[in-house]
């Protein structure tokens, strides 16, 4: 005769895990495993709401008020780095434009027949040819445009950095989306197990 309480004792174990499978719940489980006992823990997790819109919030910040962006999404660490590069990139433009302008108005006199400019000594004598104010010019032209492209990149990384850091601080790090390793004691083989975890529960 063939003894079914093995086979008895497979059936009632096989249908207790598909149970446990097939319950859908927040609260994710483990199992305490204690030689002859077998105890299930529940652990809830809290979950936080995604704020779809949260990115362009940050954008729309960052892009009415440098900075903004960044204290919405809490970094206030960031906000004196972004005025302090915007802010000098605006310092080198007006620099460079004052610059310009000065031997721009110099060169205008001298066309004018004028002898009086700064860059003429008190006899009239140019210190500076008009070539050489030329070339000024152009030399604090370029510098100005080059300022100003690099404050207007400066903004657009602002805006950028805003939106990003809006997408990272939704991102799902709890424990019911993860993949790590894990190790662990065999009792009834006497042996350890090592292998990969991977959690996904809605």
């Amino acid at each position: 005769m063939i003894n079914k309480s093995p086979y008895f004792l497979i059936l009632c174990l096989f249908s207790a895990m598909i149970s446990f499978a097939q319950e859908k719940d927040k609260d994710s489980t483990s199992i305490v495993v204690d030689k002859d006992l077998v105890v299930i823990e529940e652990q809830s997790f809290e979950k936080s709401e995604i704020d779809p819109l949260r990115p362009s919030k940050a954008a729309f910040y960052s892009a009415i008020l440098p900075g903004a962006g960044q204290f919405y999404n809490k970094k206030y660490w960031k906000i004196p780095i972004v005025w302090g590069a915007i802010g000098t990139g605006v310092y080198f433009y007006i620099r460079n434009d004052k610059q310009f302008d000065r031997y721009r108005d110099a060169y205008k006199r001298r066309l004018a027949g004028f002898t009086d400019d700064e860059f003429s000594d008190a006899d009239g004598n140019p210190l500076i040819s008009n070539d050489g104010l030329i070339r000024a010019q152009q030399q604090f032209r370029r510098n100005k445009e080059v300022s100003l492209l690099v404050t207007i990149g400066l903004y657009a990384l602002n805006i950028i950095d805003a939106n990003v850091d809006a997408h990272l601080l939704q991102f799902n790090v709890d424990e019911n989306l993860s993949l790590s390793p894990h190790y662990q004691y065999n009792q009834w083989e006497n042996s350890s197990d090592l292998g990969l975890t991977l959690n996904f529960k809605f």
